[in-house]
């Protein structure tokens, strides 16, 4: 691989990504949405930062523990995925003449990819928070500064 495929097939995936993400970031779409489900859910690091206050049982910190770790497995395995996805995006694209049908379904393979990356880590939170009680959860809401979750 040359230089310049080097750095233009990683350069050209996150262009492509990015115009993703700007498209996401538009009200009320899907990533306003994200942002108004995230202080329903906790991230491992407010658990792991709150386990004493909130009481955390050993039994709830390896139940996490083990969901962290299926999820660092799957989701590394669609790293590898996603980038060759990206690149055989990325060879299509250079093309003087791009072939529009065969870019745009490399494109949804791209897409596709990252959204089970997304869901992956729902799934995280989700377990995350079914292994916590009520009061735990409150706990949490409250210290990371949002209303307990209904």
């Amino acid at each position: 691989m040359t230089l310049a495929r080097s750095i233009l097939v990683p350069a050209l995936a996150l262009l492509a990504l990015a115009g993703v993400a700007r498209a996401q970031q538009a009200p009320p779409g899907p990533r306003a949405q994200e942002d108004a489900l995230a202080h329903l859910l906790f991230p491992p690091e407010l658990v792991m930062q709150h386990q004493q206050e909130i009481g955390l049982r050993p039994e709830q910190r390896s139940a996490i523990t083990k969901a962290i770790q299926e999820l660092q497995t799957k989701v590394i395995d669609l790293q590898w995925k996603m980038q060759d996805q990206s690149q055989r995006l990325a060879t299509l694209l250079q093309k003087p003449v791009v072939d529009q049908t065969a870019a745009l379904t490399q494109l949804d393979e791209v897409l596709g990819t990252e959204r089970e990356v997304k869901r992956a880590h729902i799934t995280l939170l989700i377990q995350i928070k079914n292994a916590l009680t009520a009061d735990q959860q409150a706990k949490l809401a409250a210290a990371r500064g949002g209303a307990p979750p209904s």
